[in-house]
């Protein structure tokens, strides 16, 4: 798809509505040239009929275009709550420079919030370090989502350093924050400060928290693939900085890759098997990547969803 939709283009933008409106009208118009087509590039302003629906709200003309049946939607009709949840710790300010892994899942959750909006659907927002500092309720009405992008802009401004994480516990409170049954939609690095024997049993304590509320649950890992899964660095000395502790490390990259990149995949690998046992959607998030990938695993769990 159009390189315009590459996150380094889109950072020219400090307006976050108008950088989500360009992502997502580029997402539909992409979506015509793409294998998604089949997903009707009216899906903004219909969903699918299900039987027992009023017949007296299908749409004819597009039946006769796609010869699938879609019900025509009401400004009143919320089909769904999307709830985000960001984590905000340090770790999420890697790597340096504008464009870091914060930013990008910032924007991202901006570019779903519009694409919600035009579905007419509902959406909150809840930010977390150690607890959840923000939970707003889902709603779906053009003075909420101003209010979530001021929301957003301000988590982009707040102190980079020494600000720790724990998944585990901020996803316990949010599953006690949400009292509808929605689509949780969390993005993460999932890296962890407090480095515990059991630290990936408790965070999946708390996702599977959220599944015995009945809630739909997609985990995005954001990721910088390249210098966090992959390792690639110069070959010369640096002085690692843990951003959550402050902690320095120097040390040559070749002395520790090869240990690094062992428990970096087994670490990965366990996440992947949780999830799945779970019945949770998890997707790498990569910043090389840009936005489609976010939108497309999105617009697929939805029309799952129904």
């Amino acid at each position: 798809m159009s390189s315009q939709l590459d996150p380094e283009n889109l950072n020219a933008l400090d307006n976050l509505e108008l950088l989500a409106r360009q992502v997502v009208e580029g997402f539909i118009t992409g979506l015509h040239k793409s294998p998604f087509h089949g997903f009707s590039v009216e899906f903004a302003e219909h969903r699918a009929y299900n039987p027992g629906d009023n017949v007296k709200n299908i749409d004819w003309k597009l039946f006769a275009k796609t010869d699938k049946l879609y019900s025509k939607r009401y400004e009143e009709e919320t089909n769904l709550r999307c709830q985000f949840v960001i984590d905000v710790s340090s770790s999420m300010y890697f790597p340096g420079g504008k464009f870091n892994k914060l930013r990008f899942s910032v924007q991202a959750v901006a570019a779903l919030i519009f694409l919600l909006k035009r579905q007419r659907d509902a959406f909150g927002l809840s930010l977390f370090t150690d607890q959840v500092i923000l939970n707003t309720p889902a709603k779906s009405t053009g003075m909420h989502q101003k209010y979530l992008f001021a929301e957003l802009e301000r988590a982009l401004q707040r102190e980079k350093v020494n600000v720790p994480t724990d998944l585990a516990v901020a996803l316990h409170q949010v599953a006690e924050l949400i009292h509808k049954r929605s689509l949780v939609v969390v993005f993460s690095d999932m890296l962890q400060t407090i480095r515990q024997e059991h630290q990936l049993d408790a965070i999946f304590s708390s996702l599977q928290h959220l599944k015995f509320n009945k809630h739909e649950v997609i985990l995005f890992n954001v990721i910088d693939r390249a210098k966090e899964v992959a390792f690639e660095f110069e070959n010369k000395p640096y002085e690692f900085i843990d951003m959550e502790t402050g902690a320095s490390l120097k040390l040559h990259p070749s002395k520790v890759r090869e240990r690094y990149l062992q428990q970096m995949q087994a670490y990965r690998q366990q996440i992947q098997l949780k999830c799945a046992q779970y019945k949770i959607d998890r997707i790498d998030a990569d910043l090389a990547e840009g936005f489609i990938p976010v939108l497309q695993a999105y617009l697929i769990k939805r029309q799952k969803m129904g």
